[in-house]
C-alpha cells in the first residue's frame, strides 16, 4: 500500500523504515528537514512540507498517518492536512492522544467527509526490530482497508480493531496506566533486595527472574540490560516523568467509579522522584517535633529538636 507519514522522532522515523522493508510506498514528511533525508536514504519519498507529502501520494484514498505530540500540535496539524485532502480520504493518529480529543477530531474530520483512525501505538524505540503493538479505533470497514499496514507494523497478533473512534486511543492510555504499576512494582522489588543485608548482585538476580518465574516479562528483559550496563544505576538519576497517559488512566478511573490503587498510587510516585526536596515531608517533620519532641534534621545535616516554650 502507499502511506504518508508526517512526524519522523523515535516511534515516527522507525515505523516508516518497518513499512518500506515490508514493500510499502512511504512518502515521508517532518518539521525538520534531516529526519526526511534520513528517512529517504532508507527508501522513503522525501517531502518536506505536508502540501508536498499529500501531492506525491499516488493512490486512491490517500492516507496520512500522523505521528506528532498530543495535544495543540496535533490539532494544528491535523486541520492542516484536512484543507489538503479530499473526500473519502484517511487520516491515522498514530500518537498518544487524550480519547476525548480522538472523539472530537474524528467527528470533524467525518464532517468534512474524510475517515479518521486512533491508533494507539505501543513498541518505543524496539518498534522497527521487533513490531508494534496497536490498539486500532474507528469505523471497522476503513481499518479492514488499512490492514495491510497494521500487518506490517505489528509483530503476529499485535494488532486489533478495538472498537468505534477513541477506542483505540483509551485502550492505549490504560496500557500505559498499567505499565505504569509494573514498573513500579519492579522498581521496588529491586530497591528492597539491594538494601537487603545480602545484596545479591541484581544481574544474576534478574537472569533468574527471566527463567520460568511468573514475573518475567519484556520489561524484566530491559531491566537485565540496564543492569548490565550499570549494575547499581550509579549513572542515572532516579527522576521520572510522565507522558499524561497515567493521569488520563487515573481520571477514566474516577469517573468510572473504578478503584485502581496500584496505578494511581505509582502515578503519585513519579511525582515524588521529581523533588529534591519535599516541603510536605518538612511539614511532618516540624509536627512531630512539635508535639513529640522528636529530633529533626537541619540543613547543614545535624540533628536535634527545638525547644518549646512553656
Amino acid at each position: 500500500m502507499e502511506l504518508g507519514i508526517y512526524g519522523l522522532g523515535r516511534m515516527g522515523g522507525n515505523m516508516a523504515i518497518r513499512l518500506i522493508k515490508g514493500g510499502h510506498r512511504v512518502v515521508a514528511s517532518n518539521r525538520s528537514r534531516g529526519p526526511v533525508d534520513e528517512a529517504a536514504t532508507e527508501g522513503a519519498v522525501p517531502a518536506y512540507t505536508l502540501e508536498e507529502m499529500v501531492q506525491k501520494l499516488e493512490a486512491t484514498p490517500k492516507i496520512v498517518w500522523l505521528m506528532v505530540p498530543s495535544g495543540q500540535v496535533t490539532d494544528d496539524t491535523l486541520h492542516h492536512v484536512m484543507t489538503l485532502l479530499k473526500p473519502g480520504d484517511i487520516i491515522i493518529d498514530g500518537g498518544n492522544s487524550n480519547w476525548q480529543d480522538t472523539v472530537r477530531r474524528a467527528k470533524e474530520v467525518q464532517a468534512a467527509g474524510m475517515h479518521y483512525m486512533d491508533c494507539g501505538t505501543s513498541g518505543g524505540i524496539w518498534g522497527l526490530k521487533v513490531g508494534y503493538s496497536l490498539m486500532i479505533g474507528g469505523e471497522r470497514e476503513i481499518f479492514e482497508h488499512c490492514e495491510p499496514i497494521f500487518k506490517t507494523l505489528a509483530p503476529e497478533n499485535g494488532y486489533g480493531y478495538m472498537g468505534t473512534n477513541g477506542a483505540g486511543h483509551f485502550v492505549k492510555m490504560v496500557h500505559n496506566g498499567v505499565e505504569y504499576g509494573m514498573l513500579q512494582a519492579y522498581g521496588e522489588g529491586f530497591e528492597i533486595i539491594e538494601k537487603s543485608p545480602f545484596a545479591p548482585d541484581l544481574r544474576e538476580v534478574t537472569r533468574v527472574w527471566q527463567n520460568g518465574s511468573v514475573v518475567r516479562s519484556w520489561l524484566l528483559d530491559l531491566a537485565a540490560l540496564a543492569f548490565a550496563e550499570d549494575p547499581k544505576l550509579e549513572k542515572i538519576s532516579g527522576y521520572v516523568e510522565d507522558s499524561g497517559e497515567g493521569r488520563w488512566t487515573v481520571q477514566a478511573a474516577i469517573d468510572e467509579d473504578v478503584p485502581a490503587p496500584v496505578i494511581t498510587l505509582s502515578l503519585l510516585q513519579r511525582f515524588v522522584s521529581r523533588q529534591k526536596e519535599s516541603f510536605s515531608a518538612k511539614v511532618i517533620a516540624a509536627l512531630r517535633n512539635q508535639f513529640g519532641g522528636h529530633a529533626v534534621k537541619f540543613e547543614d545535616g545535624e540533628m536535634g529538636g527545638v525547644k518549646h516554650q512553656a
